[in-house]
């Protein structure tokens, strides 16, 4: 056997391992996923009114406001997953598995394309889950043709792969499970700062500049012009960019971490 079909095989069997461990202690992802889910319902409901009449310079339109809404929710959607990588990255680590992985007959990358690979399976479903609340409230894209639905469902799996990287170098950093998921929380906040619950014209200046220029602004807003027909711009590119900035940034880093000679 080729030693491609044995990094392909080993990968495969580690992505397994990881997905098992995802059905049998489900407590975890549900805990992240709801997070999303209550601050749609929050928004759209509590706040809904007030903030569609506030961004449309109009009257009330809550369903205005639940589209402006759910692409910010996607993006969060996915931080808030990857958060669940870096605590199963750090148990790995810190429970004396990955000393064992070590010693095994194993394609040494495996270990790391399988948490990479299941987290980018877990976030796409969990945005999918979302995003089914989202059309039982009322999100419709009746304007975006398959060919966008195709790069919006692209750009997600793109944000997905560089977030999980990121994630996956905090989990191999951190001293234990509690440590990683508190040193991948701005993968949760940062999305709060960003264009996801209001236009970035909106907020001070002196702020607007953090806002609009950090990953998850271009992805929101490139994903906005992709399933409701918005002005995209410079956008699209820039959201390309940080994510394989950001992709490139979480693989050398934890390579370069899980290559170390483990104490």
């Amino acid at each position: 056997m080729s030693s491609l079909a044995l990094a392909v095989r080993d990968a495969s069997t580690m992505l397994r391992r990881n997905l098992l461990h995802a059905r049998r202690y489900p407590s975890l992802t549900l805990n992240l996923l709801l997070t999303p889910v209550v601050l749609l319902l929050l928004f759209v409901y509590i706040f809904g009114d007030v903030m569609s009449a506030g961004i449309g310079g109009g009257g009330a339109d809550r369903s205005a406001y639940i589209a402006y809404l759910v692409p910010g929710i996607a993006l969060m959607t996915i931080g808030g997953t990857v958060v669940g990588t870096a605590v199963s990255v750090s148990n790995d680590m810190t429970e004396g598995i990955m000393a064992r992985f070590r010693t095994m007959a194993i394609h040494r990358g495996s270990v790391l394309i399988g948490h990479v690979v299941g987290s980018v399976l877990q976030s796409v479903m969990s945005v999918v889950i979302v995003g089914a609340v989202a059309v039982a409230i009322g999100f419709r894209s009746t304007d975006a043709t398959a060919l966008e639905w195709l790069a919006a469902f692209g750009l997600l799996a793109l944000v997905a792969l560089a977030l999980t990287w990121i994630a996956v170098g905090m989990g191999m950093v951190s001293p234990n499970a509690e440590a990683a998921g508190n040193n991948a929380l701005p993968l949760i906040v940062l999305p709060l700062i960003s264009s996801a619950f209001v236009p970035v014209d909106a907020m001070p200046g002196w702020f607007q500049p953090i806002a609009e220029y950090q990953p998850f602004t271009p992805a929101i807003e490139t994903l906005r012009g992709l399933l409701l027909g918005s002005e995209i711009g410079h956008n699209g590119w820039l959201a390309i960019v940080w994510c394989l900035a950001l992709s490139a940034l979480g693989y050398l880093w934890s390579k370069a971490v899980f290559n170390r000679d483990p104490k």
